[in-house]
């Protein structure tokens, strides 16, 4: 397994080219946010947001919109309860994070089934969250698209069926071939299983232990994939190390790091690696 490090962001994070509009730089749908769960799309959808997706679109629970706009109007907002709709945006855009704050009830299983069913072999598709216990529990087929599935350590038990103590990076690895996409599995030092090469994040730390962290990296990883789109593993990958990189630099200063924070600190972060060569030691602080 090899060690990611922050060369891969210059591999992905590029200056932006001055002849572009919105849609150079990617579509994304965020599906999630129940009744009761709103903040974790609307944190997700700010990191796909103050990543620089072009266009980003979130489909939620209708209780949710107006904290939406408020706090992220640059985001659009549909009915997850329109399924008609709902379909209809699955297929219009790069890539779709389904999951977080998505829930485990009927209405829950409708909103998944739905994108699922409407995915295509030329989108990536991040599956999170409560999207990933759904899945497990459900046994439900697997979605057309690029599959990127980011499970916390119980998730995905629940997902491959390894108990937690037995998730060796050999078990991991034979699990993550037979679901043909690639596989965060968060910890403490997150493991990534890819079809091109396994890696460990050797940075993040406890400050990092907040919820909605893992909407955040979600939002993240699909506002990547949307912007970065030539190679997914290495727009994920970047994601990944970006997330706790930036992170780092705020628990210099503090005890525990908001996501929000994270989101925040993004355009500044990823100002500072366009503009950097690989032998600059970056630091969106410095």
């Amino acid at each position: 397994m090899q060690s990611l490090n922050e060369e891969i962001l210059q591999t992905v994070i590029k200056p932006r080219p001055q002849e572009s509009f919105k849609g150079t730089f990617g579509k994304i749908l965020l599906v999630g946010g129940n009744h009761q769960f709103g903040g974790a799309i609307i944190m997700a959808a700010t990191a796909a947001v103050y990543a620089g997706t072009g266009l980003v679109t979130v489909a939620c629970d209708p209780l949710n919109a107006t904290a939406l706009h408020t706090q992220l109007p640059e985001a659009m907002v549909i009915d997850f309860k329109n399924q008609e709709k709902l379909a209809q945006m699955v297929s219009q855009v790069n890539t779709v994070v389904i999951g977080p704050g998505l829930g485990e009830e009927a209405e829950s299983l409708a909103v998944l089934k739905t994108v699922f069913a409407n995915t295509i072999d030329d989108q990536v598709v991040v599956i999170d969250g409560s999207a990933i216990t759904l899945l497990a529990k459900e046994k439900l087929s697997l979605p057309a698209g690029r599959l990127v599935f980011t499970p916390h350590q119980m998730e995905w038990q629940r997902l491959s069926g390894i108990k937690i103590a037995d998730q060796t990076p050999e078990a991991n690895k034979s699990a993550q071939e037979k679901l043909n996409g690639i596989v965060l599995v968060k910890k403490h030092h997150t493991e990534i299983y890819t079809p091109d090469g396994d890696w460990k994040l050797p940075i993040g730390s406890a400050a990092q232990a907040v919820g909605g962290m893992g909407d955040t990296l979600a939002g993240m990883i699909g506002g990547f994939t949307a912007q970065f789109r030539k190679n997914t593993t290495q727009a994920t990958l970047a994601a990944t190390y970006a997330h706790s990189a930036i992170a780092d630099e705020i628990a210099i200063n503090q005890y525990v790091v908001l996501p929000r924070q994270i989101s925040h600190a993004l355009p500044g972060f990823m100002k500072k690696v366009a503009n950097s060569n690989k032998d600059h030691q970056i630091g969106f602080m410095n």
